[in-house]
């Protein structure tokens, strides 16, 4: 009985310490789902403290039932304290730290990973994120962007505008939104990027060559737009931004509703801008010597409206997810009457005056409609990636009919094309991205496998560009090896095929022709079938040394190739926007770039400076070229523009220079300069179309702490643009210009949320000045007047898990 009662009493014993020998574990990532490691783990009351390991997982052992806090810190994440009850049972509970934002210069984001990226990356990357565009709000997203050196914008009215990367643009950079390439009707400088700017989240902006990543038409750079965060666990709430400017009475709203459980999350917004006439500093231009009135100063039919419909849903655990990504951008913006067309005179400008919101002839319309999907896995040494595209972009461009040449002076009943629908572009894009992130000891291999099927039928009365059919297909392998903690080295090899089959196009009118002799009136062909195949193989090769002391160098040489578009290989007519005939060239074969670029950074404590130059050249580069030639079939004796090609050579640069002169001012220089010359060809000596004149920028910012605000600041910036004398006919030259922009900006607490309020004075001093890479260019026409702009973000929470 004795020897029994021993052994129950140690049994129950043994239960007691068992059960006060519990448990609680979890897993540390941060808002992209990655894992923390080193997040210090506190647990109170008592002094037990653990760090995670290199997967994020952290183990508290031997703890007693009771109730206890749990603490997560990590330096630049918001510190995590949790409420926790041991019983009977251990505990896993994961955690999501989130990084803390501060208020640095606009195009340097303190984010580690950021800084990482650019330590790492062989190519010059600049990153910004929405706190950039929300205070540099552009009348489109390219426009926000081209604060940042050698960044520029082919402007088109107020609304549209499409990027140049150190003076390469159109079909030679790429823009990607949300892992796949965006595709439209790119190649036109009156075509702008269907992309809203309210919906995009982090961007990098790749100056250089990066074919060897993106393929054919990353040639002169790449804009990879990345979607918004996913959402906090069990969280629900959104956001909404108005925003309002006065030169072109533009008034506009972007509303987003997010919401997540545990796995599964969603992401919705809606954006609707409605804008007037934009206004300029004179009261008259020059249409080819014809001159034109402006009534009050204002740009007659440049008015639009722009809606943006966006959602993100999908399913995201600690090794897997995927994300659906739907968008419809719509646009409908009308033309500077007086600069479309072969007529300018037949302009009814007492119309067109009547209001400063019509949108009247000419006008264009264009819907781009995104589907999405990104799907990971992360696998031990793996990480998959997969993205699946599909993209229809739908654009008509509408005019009154005016004959030209041989067309009928009165437009046929029986004809099935519209009147009024002058052209019309229907492209429909599948794509398929597969990449594999391998990690093998010191290297990190990336290998990955690209196809684009493209499909662009054309209607309307006027004829440009053939339809065509086109499909590439390329893979690639990119490794980067670390050679010591200060040095790493990259090496990337790729392959692509492309192949473009273009479809015949007859005139729907008779045209009279003489033939051995002999007058007839016939249907003229304008474009006859054409099958052509591209293979390229590019490389690159790269090193980044980053020792300590606050000096880092990188440097990358490589090859890119381009593969030449349908506008390049058939154009045959009227360019009504540049009053040209331009004629495309079967047997162009696709231009190859060779490239240098090198980056040389110092930081110090209280200044950074960074010098970015570059070497290009290229063996065969695609350019439109002015003849001797007249067109009378089609217009009124414009001249024929011809594509060729010529060997090029580039270079040039950027600099960025902080100084922070006290504790809240600081002061910035952003330079930038490009040389352009052509070596062969019949324009041989000149530069290249759109190459953008040396430029600087100086920014005076003070950021005061206020008592009750936050973040507050007051920033100037002085742009000064050196004159473009150097051109390529038909260009023209353009005199230098300064120009003053002033924003100021502030977060106010409202329950506890914080609202963000920017204001901005766009040319501050209503100068009047030409931008030489601006669409209008060629009419003389200057760059928009005084612009006040004034937005707010006001963010809402309707549910958050407790902090």
């Amino acid at each position: 009985m004795k020897i029994l009662f021993i052994v129950l009493v140690l049994a129950f014993a043994a239960i007691e310490v068992q059960g006060q020998s519990l448990v609680l574990s979890g897993k540390i990532t941060d808002a992209q789902r990655q894992p923390l490691k080193g997040v210090m783990i506190s647990l109170y009351p008592g002094t037990l403290q653990v760090k995670t390991d290199v997967n994020g997982y952290y183990v508290l052992t031997d703890l007693d039932k009771g109730n206890y806090e749990l603490k997560a810190s990590f330096p630049d994440f918001r510190e995590v304290l949790v409420k926790v009850e041991l019983h009977s049972q251990d505990l896993a509970i994961p955690l999501t730290l989130h990084r803390l934002h501060h208020q640095l210069d606009e195009v340097k984001v303190i984010d580690k990973h950021i800084e990482l990226r650019r330590q790492e990356e062989s190519l010059n990357v600049d990153v910004v994120n929405a706190d950039f565009i929300q205070r540099n709000l552009g009348g489109s997203l390219m426009k926000t962007l081209e604060r940042l050196p050698g960044i520029k914008t082919i402007g088109i009215g107020s609304g549209q505008s499409k990027p140049l990367i150190r003076g390469l643009g159109f079909n030679r950079v790429v823009v990607v939104d949300k892992g796949v390439k965006h595709e439209g009707q790119q190649w036109g400088a009156d075509h702008g990027l269907e992309i809203d700017q309210f919906a995009a989240g982090e961007i990098e902006l790749i100056k250089g060559a990066a074919s060897f990543v993106y393929g054919s038409d990353a040639i002169g750079g790449a804009i990879d737009i990345k979607p918004p965060a996913v959402p906090v666990p069990h969280t629900l709430g959104g956001s909404v931004d108005l925003i309002g400017k006065t030169n072109n009475s533009l008034y506009g709203t972007s509303v987003n509703l997010y919401g997540r459980n545990r796995h599964w999350f969603f992401d919705a917004r809606a954006t609707l801008q409605d804008y007037g006439d934009y206004r300029v500093p004179t009261d008259q231009v020059y249409v080819y010597d014809y001159a034109v009135k402006l009534y009050k100063n204002y740009l007659r039919n440049t008015a639009g409206k722009e809606t943006g419909l966006h959602l993100n849903a999908g399913y995201v655990n600690d090794h897997f997810r995927s994300v659906f990504y739907l968008s419809n951008s719509f646009s409908k913006s009308g033309f500077f009457a007086n600069a479309h067309g072969l007529e300018p005179r037949r302009v009814d400008e007492v119309l067109h005056d009547r209001s400063g919101r019509d949108i009247l002839m000419p006008n264009q319309e264009v819907n781009h409609w995104k589907a999405i999907n990104h799907s990971e896995l992360q696998l031990p040494g793996h990480r998959l990636e997969m993205e699946l595209g599909y993209q229809h972009n739908f654009r008509q461009e509408f005019s009154q009919y005016v004959n030209h040449g041989y067309m009928p002076p009165v437009y046929p009943d029986g004809l099935e094309i519209p009147a009024d629908l002058e052209r019309e572009f229907d492209k429909e894009v599948y794509s398929v991205n597969l990449r594999d992130n391998i990690t093998l000891g010191r290297h990190e291999v990336k290998v990955g496998a690209n196809l684009e099927l493209q499909h662009n039928d054309i209607f309307g009365w006027s004829f440009l560009v053939p339809a065509f059919k086109q499909i590439t297909a390329g893979a690639f392998v990119y490794d980067k090896f670390k050679l010591s903690e200060a040095v790493l080295l990259h090496g990337a090899l790729r392959y692509d095929h492309g192949r473009i089959n273009m479809f015949a196009y007859q005139d729907w009118f008779n045209s009279t022709v003489t033939i051995d002799g002999e007058t007839v009136t016939e249907k003229l062909s304008r474009a006859a079938n054409l099958s052509r195949t591209f293979n390229s193989l590019v490389w690159s090769a790269g090193l980044n040394y980053n020792p300590e002391g606050g000096f880092s160098l990188k440097a990358n040489v490589g090859k890119s190739f381009r593969m030449p578009i349908a506008k390049e290989l058939g154009a045959n007519g009227v360019n009504y926007h540049y009053f040209s005939y331009e004629r495309g060239n079967a047997d162009l074969s696709p231009e190859q770039s060779y490239q240098a670029d090198l980056s040389l950074t110092w930081t110090a404590p209280r200044w950074s400076v960074q010098l970015s130059p570059f070497y290009n050249y290229f063996s065969n580069y695609i350019y439109l070229n002015p003849t001797a030639a007249h067109d009378y079939f089609y217009g009124a004796g414009n001249q024929v523009f011809q594509y060729a090609q010529s060997r090029v050579k580039r270079y040039g640069g950027e600099l960025q220079f902080k100084y922070q002169l006290f504790k809240n001012l600081s002061a910035e220089v952003l330079a930038e300069y490009l040389y352009a010359k052509q070596l062969s060809g019949d324009k041989k000596g000149y530069t290249l179309p759109f190459s953008p004149p040396a430029s600087a920028l100086f920014n005076l910012t003070w950021s005061p702490q206020i008592k009750g605000v936050e973040d507050s600041y007051f920033s100037v910036d002085y742009r000064v643009t050196a004159a473009q004398e150097n051109i390529v006919p038909p260009e023209k030259k353009t005199p230098g210009y300064q120009v003053i922009n002033v924003q100021a900006g502030t977060k106010i607490r409202i329950y506890s949320r914080p609202v963000m309020i920017s204001l901005q004075a766009q040319n501050l001093l209503d100068t009047r000045y030409l931008n030489h890479t601006s669409f209008y260019r060629l009419i003389e026409l200057p760059e928009a007047g005084r612009n006040i702009i004034l937005s707010l973000k006001i963010p809402f929470n309707i549910h958050s898990v407790p902090r």
